[in-house]
């Protein structure tokens, strides 16, 4: 748990009525956030954010870390976590108020070697299975999207690739940074060469902390973008293929 390094700011009763600020962190996403292999400490963007958060409410921060990106929704909507990371989309939105996006992240299609498949309007068709990481911001979209195609929804995005192969799928859905990584430790894929989503990685919420708190949060995060905190973070955690969302994004 950090501490936190000034007095209380007149908002931490609102966003840490327990005197902690409670950051949910999902582990599913290696742009924002991983464990660092020599601690085992959560690491990354979001990790940073939420470090500079509780420091500007003058109060402790307690990692809440998962390994999904429903997880970390779950935790937010039903008070086990204050503030959280979430890819913007509808559905969340019902219950929790996202600031506008502080990095941008590509969803992208793979395939076996041998697939027949060679572009993302090749995927929505009877026959095709297309595996998901369950209640991630890409499987949300694409049930909204796919007409045809069938989804299959795997318990983790980490476990997106191992389960399209393991269930002979035909094509694997995700964040372009694990896809490759994921692509290259199994061998024999390809990815597709058009990304089928931006996905608007965002600071979240609930709404029931009220009008105050989303206004808060959404400056907060307007401020770390301006100030170069978010490419920073990014550098320093040697993110790449994902960018820094600008005021209108």
């Amino acid at each position: 748990m950090t501490q936190a390094n000034d007095s209380p700011s007149p908002m931490a009763a609102v966003f840490a009525p327990s005197g902690t600020l409670r950051a949910s962190i999902n582990l599913g996403n290696p742009v924002l956030a991983s464990l660092d292999p020599k601690t085992g400490e959560p690491v990354g963007i979001s990790v940073d954010l939420a470090t500079a958060l509780a420091q500007r409410l003058g109060v402790p921060l307690q990692l809440i870390a998962v390994k999904s990106a429903g997880a970390s929704v779950e935790n937010v909507e039903q008070d086990k976590a204050d503030v959280g990371f979430f890819a913007v989309d509808p559905k969340r939105g019902q219950a929790i108020s996202f600031t506008q996006p502080y990095v941008l992240i590509e969803g992208f299609y793979a395939v076996r070697d041998g697939s027949p498949i060679t572009t993302n309007q090749q995927v929505d068709q009877p026959g095709i299975s297309v595996a998901v990481g369950k209640d991630s911001a890409y499987d949300l979209f694409l049930t909204r999207e796919l007409q045809h195609a069938t989804i299959v929804r795997i318990p983790t995005s980490p476990a997106v690739v191992q389960g399209f192969l393991d269930q002979h799928l035909s094509v694997a859905a995700g964040v372009k940074q694990q896809l490759e990584k994921d692509a290259a430790t199994a061998g024999g894929l390809r990815i597709l060469d058009q990304r089928f989503m931006v996905i608007r990685q965002a600071m979240g919420v609930p709404k029931a902390k009220g009008d105050a708190a989303a206004t808060y949060l959404s400056a907060f995060v307007e401020e770390m973008k301006a100030s170069g905190v978010v490419a920073a973070s990014m550098a320093s955690h040697k993110i790449e293929g994902a960018e820094v969302a600008g005021a209108n994004d």
